[in-house]
């Protein structure tokens, strides 16, 4: 009997939206306007972590650098103060790795020589914009990197000073097109460099390019690149999660032995931690969804009211119907029924337009800005959400109002 009644007021709510057709689709439009505006930058927010997700984890869960500075500078009596460390020199990386033996890690030393490098192959050269990195056999496993062609570098590469580089993903697309490059020799400031491994494409992480840049082995890198003050980083592997803490608390204490700090000082060196730093990118990330969230609000807040309106004027119009109801027996709760399942009806269309709309534009934005792109299933079950509460607060007042007539008086209304 109840499924029955469902079935006779769904089809006519169908039938009333109908008659109304262009102040109904008026409505749902204004739904819709405020769902994909929520839609669209949830969309958007989630393809965006899920990019950054992708290019930090990289790095490894399991992985820390210590580098000159932290990510944060350090407050003394609630003013920020600039801190300015001395740089890491080699004689101090090489003196941390030497001393650094806590089981289960695996310690890289590097430095980046140049930005500004031009690379030539034959007749062929690159824009000097390429990165050259001093690396050695440990780096490229410690900063989540994978070799698409050939091989990374082994010790006896590094210990031998060989003349031999891993390259970029972009190589591929320019000096090597159509060209399997292992093998091939390519020139930097004059020194002539064996291919044996090209990277796996990274793309670009805030603007900077990760797949424009030539990997060699440390000390070619130091004998090629005599700048002043060169400085150095240290990343740590740690093979097994949980004693991750217990590695930092060693390679701090190390570090400070390294530097010679008394107790009573504080470090003059950065620890960063892989996953701090994916931590700290998506806590940015989430001031763009409360921006979504207080869009979405405004904008739905003036599809409650469009929808109660025009539910004021079906009830005001139908008047004389919800008499004629009310005089063969329909009861108050049956009327309100009726005129409620009508406006969940028109919010949930709106709801649903909405949610489409923005997972388009959101997949729009997300691929015109090279973000990787994931259904989002929470935006989507924001917007039902979202869209259901707006029906029922926008329903509540005229299905009342449509209730209570009087049935004498609703019969006499022209």
């Amino acid at each position: 009997m109840m499924l029955n009644l469902l079935k006779e007021n769904i089809r006519i709510a169908f039938g009333s939206i109908k008659t109304q057709i262009l102040r109904t689709s008026l409505t749902v439009i204004i739904i819709a306007i405020g769902i994909t505006a929520l839609v669209g930058i949830l969309t958007v927010v989630s393809a965006l972590e899920n990019t950054i997700s992708s290019d930090f984890a990289s790095m490894g869960a399991n992985t820390f650098n210590i580098s000159q500075y932290e990510n944060t500078a350090r407050r003394r009596g609630g003013e920020e103060r600039t801190i300015i460390n001395p740089i890491i020199s080699y004689p101090e990386a090489v003196a941390f790795k030497n001393k650094y033996n806590f089981p289960f890690t695996e310690t890289s030393v590097s430095f980046t020589a140049t930005s500004i490098a031009e690379v030539k192959y034959e007749g062929d050269k690159t824009d000097p914009a390429i990165s050259v990195v001093g690396v050695d056999e440990y780096f490229i496993t410690n900063s989540g990197l994978e070799t698409s062609l050939g091989r990374n570098f082994n010790s006896f590469d590094i210990a031998n000073n060989n003349y031999v580089c891993v390259v970029g993903s972009d190589f591929e697309k320019g000096l090597f097109k159509n060209i399997n490059p292992i093998n091939k020799i390519i020139s930097i400031r004059g020194a002539r460099f064996k291919v044996i491994g090209v990277l796996k494409e990274k793309g670009s992480t805030f603007g900077n390019s990760q797949d424009l840049r030539v990997l060699i082995p440390i000390q070619v890198a130091r004998s090629l690149f005599t700048a002043p003050r060169i400085n150095y980083t240290m990343s740590v592997m740690v093979s097994k999660k949980e004693i991750l803490d217990q590695a930092i608390d060693n390679a701090t204490s190390t570090m400070r032995r390294v530097r010679k700090l008394s107790p009573m000082k504080d470090n003059n060196f950065g620890v960063v931690r892989s996953d701090d730093l994916i931590n700290r990118i998506l806590g940015i990330t989430q001031y763009l969804g409360l921006a979504s969230w207080l869009i979405g609000i405004i904008t739905v807040l003036g599809s409650s009211i469009a929808l109660m309106n025009i539910m004021i004027v079906s009830v005001t119009e139908r008047t004389r119907e919800i008499g004629v109801r009310k005089a063969l027996g329909a009861k108050r709760s049956t009327v309100a029924i009726q005129f409620f399942i009508e406006t969940m009806i028109i919010g949930q269309l709106g709801g649903l337009v909405g949610i489409i709309l923005g997972i388009l534009i959101g997949f729009g934005i997300a691929t015109a800005l090279d973000f990787a792109f994931v259904i989002p299933w929470g935006a989507i079950f924001a917007a039902f959400t979202t869209s259901f509460i707006v029906a029922l607060v926008s329903g509540l007042y005229p299905a009342i109002k449509a209730a209570v007539l009087d049935p004498i008086e609703a019969l006499r209304y022209e």
